[in-house]
Parts: structure tokens; C-alpha cells; sequence
């Protein structure tokens, strides 16, 4: 029997319809059948989803697990695992046929790259992506498996949220690089099947608390858990959840409380946020542009970075424009958050993106320079000088 390339890890858990269509698209990846193996850890299914998947996925080696493990029990299969990639799939998702092989390729051509993240493309042909850009989805992430092992694989307490910034920070610390590639898809049907949104914001809150707390470095520890719980509040109200934010408030600060602190070294934490890179970033277009009134765009994730940027370049934030938050009332450490229309007939210098993820900062880029002359400025963008072109044409 030969050793299988690429081992593809899905947990499941009461969706056995749901993983049948992707176990069937995993099929068409576009490697041969010897070159993959795939392993679905079934969470305790009461839906007869091992039985079904052993009848009609004969040779996909199924573990079956006595209590329900969450997105972490793709742990399990690590030690069944013999691929030299492991590719972490939801049971939803499944990649396009071209991009397994060039994963492969990428990793053969990096031997640094610790794990190669997908882009997200869903039903209706629009593209996600992780709101940091050196972090792993679990929807679709490659990963060296000497690398997945070294780290140690998914945190096991997490049982689900935020997980894959645990991982990928162990990876950034130990060396390895984390990389979204735009050639690489996968298409993630985000079944609605057996997902409860109170219990994901409750996760939500507690693990990114954790995960600030536990892997932080000190001086950053409570900076950033207190603006990252600021933000999902503020979430959290706007979706009727608020319950759920303080239950997951208060798990979090006791999971934070118990658990051994291993922070990070500080050149990982910044390839993770890259709060000083934006710094510099900022005072680079403050001066070429001449700034002193700028509007942020989107409360992003990393939307403290932005702000405490602004702030040491003397910058006055007049408003955030967020298309989801914007109309309600909501502030931000006391500036306000308003809708795209509001913030068009504010006084403001530029525009500047604050958001970390590439495809959403590239769509809202986008957004805005189609319905506003001003500078829009996103500071990692590539080429920088491509803003300033534009706006030396229009002026």
C-alpha cells in the first residue's frame, strides 16, 4: 500500500447529509486516488452518520468518538494520519481541483511554510478569508505535518472559535510561516444545519479572551483583551446577544485565571498583528497626504492597532464606517460608529481602511473609492503607490 500525499482531517458532528456531498467533492480534489486518504472524526453523531458514511465512503478511515469534541477534535486524527500535508476541511467545505497541487508546490518550494491558507469562496461566488492574514482557517488550511505536530495541533479546550489563532500563533512562534495564498480555494457551503449562534458568540468571547490572556506577550496581554472584548460587545448587542457576550466574559476571564500563561515571543506577536508595522505605515501616509481629520473604515478585529496608530501620529479619528454596526448609536472608546452614508457627509482628510483582512479590506477599498473623490487609503495594500496615483488623477 503507498503513503498517501495529502491526508484530508474532517470532524462532524449530526450533519451526515451535509458531509456525504463534500466527502463525494472531495473525491474530484484532482489527485489521484493513491495520493490522498481522507479521516472523519464523527463527534458522537445521532444521525447515523458513521454508518452512512462507511456504506457509501468505504475507504475513508472513520473515528468515532463517545462525546462531542467540537472543530478540535480534528486532533484525533493526527495520530492516524499519514500524509505528508494535512489539509484541515470543515464538513461543509471541500477544495477546488487545481489547488491541493499547488499547495503541494508551495510547501515544496518553502521549506519555512508551516501552513498554506485557502481562500473562502461561498454559494454565491463571493470570497472570505481570516481577519488576520497569518492565520489558518479550519474550513481550509494546509499544513506541513511536522509542523502541525511539533505545535501540538488544535488547543483541546477550545472545542471550537478562535482555535485556529491559537494554532497559528504556536506556528509563528516556533518559526513556521502561515501564508493565504489567492490561488488556493475552497468552496465552504456554510450549512445552517446544526449551528447554534448564541453558543458561538459565547465561544467566541471566551476563547479570544484566552487567547489574548494565555498567548500574548505581558505588556500587549491586557491592551488587546480589553479592545477585542470592547469590540465584541458591541457585536454582541447588535445581534441581540448580549447574554451570551457576558456569559462568554466571564468564562473566559476564569479559563484566563487557571490557565498557564505562554506567551509568545514579540516578533511573533507583531507577524501576527502587525500593530507597529501599521504604525509606520500610518505616519508614512499622514505625511504624503498631508492628514489630519481621517475616518476609519470598519471596526475590524484589529481596529486597536488602527486606532493607537492614529493616535501616536496625532491623527483625529472623526468617525468608524461600518456597514454592519453603522446607525445604531454605537461608539468606540467614544468616537462613533456610523453608517457608510453618514460618514460620506463628514468633514475628513482621508479614508483609511482598518482592516486587516485581505479580501474584506480589498472589497471595502473598493466600496468606498467607487462613491468618494477623498483619499481611501488601505495601509497594506499592494503597491502602496497605487492610492496616491489615483488620487493625484482625480485632484
Amino acid at each position: 500500500m503507498s503513503i498517501p500525499l495529502v491526508s484530508f482531517v474532517i470532524a462532524t458532528h449530526n450533519r451526515r447529509d451535509v458531509l456525504l456531498h463534500t466527502l463525494g467533492q472531495v473525491q474530484r480534489c484532482g489527485l489521484s486516488r493513491r495520493e490522498f486518504e481522507v479521516l472523519v472524526v464523527d463527534n458522537a453523531s445521532g444521525d447515523e452518520t458513521a454508518a452512512a458514511v462507511a456504506v457509501r465512503f468505504p475507504s475513508v478511515i472513520l473515528l468515532r468518538q463517545a462525546e462531542n469534541l467540537g472543530a478540535c477534535a480534528k486532533n484525533v486524527a493526527m495520530a492516524t494520519a499519514h500524509g505528508r500535508y494535512v489539509v484541515f476541511l470543515d464538513d461543509d467545505s471541500y477544495p477546488r481541483a487545481g489547488s491541493v497541487a499547488r499547495m503541494m508546490q508551495y510547501f515544496e518550494t518553502d521549506i519555512s511554510l508551516g501552513a498554506a491558507v485557502f481562500t473562502i469562496t461561498l454559494p454565491d461566488g463571493s470570497q472570505e478569508c481570516s481577519a488576520y492574514p497569518n492565520v489558518c482557517i479550519g474550513c481550509g488550511t494546509g499544513f506541513r505535518i511536522e509542523a502541525l505536530r511539533e505545535v501540538g495541533g488544535l488547543p483541546d479546550d477550545f472545542f471550537m472559535a478562535a482555535e485556529e489563532y491559537d494554532l497559528s500563533l504556536r506556528l509563528l512562534d516556533a518559526g513556521w510561516n502561515v501564508r493565504r495564498f489567492d490561488d488556493l480555494h475552497v468552496t465552504h457551503l456554510k450549512s445552517p444545519l446544526a449551528r447554534f449562534p448564541t453558543r458561538v458568540t459565547r465561544l467566541d468571547v471566551r476563547n479570544n479572551l484566552l487567547l489574548a490572556m494565555r498567548s500574548f506577550p505581558p505588556d500587549w496581554r491586557l491592551p488587546y483583551a480589553i479592545e477585542w472584548m470592547k469590540r465584541y460587545r458591541l457585536i454582541a448587542r447588535a445581534k441581540g446577544r448580549g447574554g451570551a457576550f457576558w456569559a462568554g466574559l466571564i468564562t473566559g476571564a476564569v479559563a484566563a485565571v487557571v490557565s498557564r500563561w505562554r506567551p509568545i515571543s514579540p516578533a511573533a506577536f507583531e507577524a501576527f498583528t502587525r500593530v507597529r508595522e501599521t504604525e509606520v505605515r500610518m505616519k508614512e501616509a499622514a505625511r504624503r497626504y498631508g492628514l489630519r481629520d481621517v475616518l476609519f473604515v470598519d471596526l475590524g478585529k484589529n481596529i486597536f492597532a488602527y486606532r493607537r496608530a492614529a493616535e501616536r501620529c496625532g491623527l483625529r479619528v472623526v468617525a468608524v464606517a461600518d456597514a454592519s454596526l453603522g446607525g445604531r448609536r454605537f461608539r468606540y472608546n467614544g468616537i462613533p460608529i456610523v453608517s457608510d452614508a453618514g460618514a460620506q457627509s463628514l468633514k475628513f482628510d482621508a479614508a483609511i481602511v482598518s482592516n486587516l483582512s485581505p479580501v474584506h479590506a480589498a472589497a471595502r477599498r473598493a466600496a468606498w473609492r467607487a462613491k468618494d473623490t477623498r483619499p481611501v487609503i488601505d495601509l497594506f495594500e499592494q503597491p502602496a503607490e497605487r492610492e496616491a496615483k489615483r488620487y493625484a488623477v482625480a485632484a
